[in-house]
């Protein structure tokens, strides 16, 4: 039996059914579970000093494309919309294969953990020169975040009126074939997984309308989640409208693409009744605030879906469009750009923080993570709030979000520690910031 006690925290936020804020309080660990939060527990395994600290449940990300790490601020896409860099960058990400795709996500994972992410979703949509998933899921495991991979495509290349060059598409037989293959291989429904797969066409504008029927179809004979991109900016509405003739919200309900086990990526330009049709179905929205103010592509009306009961929760997308990987970052530009549009009240630093934590784990379909709660998953952040980026703050939970720090200091995993004092212990991260860089040198040439 192993166990952990985090000890003295200034504040514990627990993000429980009465949304409880203990302070001075511990956090005992056992076996990768939460089996005590309280006030003067007692343990006689590791102790973690908590003091000058504000412990949370770890974040989740549940929207990222890993590869994109190795094209962050690449010419010509720096300021362009949406389908203007992905033209540019779709040839650069045909020459990746499986050493880009491995060591991206281990850049992009480890970015997420100093950050306080535990639990991270990931869309790759893309396969070339032999690249295959479970370049990623070693890459988690390696690592040791709880992920959530989603086996994407793109069958439709522009000979065919898509986006995508040829060489990026896959026959949609062979895409479904592969589904099964990973679905089979690595995904883990048992409580306390580390690894549960989803299946994610990339866009209704690289795929056809059978894969996306036949995709919904497959996802829900495996029980696993689906998830895709949907009414990202006006480009895209206008493609749903001419390509169609319908809304995407519409087009993704006559799919099958709406209900619990489904969330998409964006959606900044829905409408009242789609907002509506999510709401009622209990379809998720994985929202990318940075990503989309780079693109330009708009401020998704996150308050109205939360108004109107749909889950949403955040995700820092891809680092070629955003161009970083920071989840309490993600959260801090979400409460800003609420306030932008809708006035000062309009988000506080602790919605931003639930829809950060507890609402990643509901979009992803996680129960057991998202609290910090006897019998869920031990996945907890400990920030230090006694430096300098929130000396002066009156309210350490909401200083989080409004001051910083924007690393975490201590985190765990299932009960294991990942990031120790503000460095990655699992990971020779500054060999591997070399390999990238060598990586991305030889992409750019």
């Amino acid at each position: 039996m192993r166990e952990v006690l985090i000890r003295g925290a200034e504040v514990v936020v627990t993000m429980d059914g009465a949304r409880r804020e203990l302070a001075g309080a511990d956090v005992l660990i056992r076996d990768g579970v939460i089996a005590a939060v309280g006030v003067g527990l007692v343990s006689t395994g590791e102790v973690v000093l908590a003091r000058g600290c504000v412990v949370t449940p770890g974040l989740v990300n549940t929207h990222h494309h890993l590869y994109q790490t190795l094209t962050r601020a690449v010419p010509g896409g720096q300021d362009a919309l949406l389908f203007g860099w992905l033209k540019t960058l779709y040839p650069i990400w045909a020459k990746m294969g499986p050493e880009e795709i491995r060591v991206s996500a281990l850049i992009g994972l480890a970015e997420l953990a100093l950050s306080g992410c535990t639990l991270s979703s990931d869309h790759l949509y893309l396969y070339p020169n032999g690249a295959r998933l479970e370049d990623t899921i070693h890459a988690a495991g390696e690592i040791g975040l709880r992920f959530h991979p989603t086996r994407g495509a793109m069958s439709i290349g522009e000979s065919a009126g898509g986006l995508p060059p040829d060489s990026l598409v896959e026959r949609e037989a062979d895409i479904l074939n592969d589904c099964i293959r990973v679905i089979d291989g690595f995904h883990d429904a048992s409580e306390g997984s580390m690894c549960r797969v989803g299946v994610a066409p990339c866009s209704p504008f690289s795929v056809s309308r059978g894969l996306m029927k036949d995709a919904a179809d497959l996802a829900r004979d495996k029980g696993v989640m689906l998830h895709t991109h949907l009414a990202e900016n006006d480009e895209d509405i206008a493609y749903s409208l001419a390509q169609f003739g319908c809304r995407p919200g519409q087009y993704a309900e006559d799919l099958g693409w709406t209900g619990a086990d489904v969330w998409h990526a964006h959606c900044v330009k829905l409408d009242g009744a789609e907002i509506d049709l999510f709401a009622r179905s209990r379809t998720g929205v994985a929202h990318c605030p940075c990503s989309n103010c780079r693109l330009g592509s708009g401020i998704a009306p996150v308050r109205a879906m939360r108004d109107a009961g749909v889950k949403v929760a955040l995700g820092v997308d891809g680092s070629a469009s955003n161009d970083a990987s920071s989840l309490i970052a993600e959260a801090r530009q979400a409460m800003l750009l609420q306030r932008v549009q809708n006035g000062a009240d309009a988000m506080s630093a602790r919605e931003a923080l639930e829809i950060a934590t507890l609402g990643g784990a509901q979009v992803l379909g996680w129960p057991d993570c998202g609290s910090l709660e006897v019998g869920k998953r031990a996945d907890v952040a400990i920030w230090d709030v006694s430096g300098l980026e929130a000396a002066g703050a009156w309210d350490p939970v909401a200083a989080l979000l409004l001051a910083g720090p924007p690393r975490v200091r201590h985190l765990f995993v299932e009960g294991r520690q990942v990031v120790r004092d503000g460095q990655i212990t699992t990971l020779d991260l500054p060999r591997v910031v070399e390999i990238q860089n060598r990586l991305a040198r030889r992409l750019a040439g």
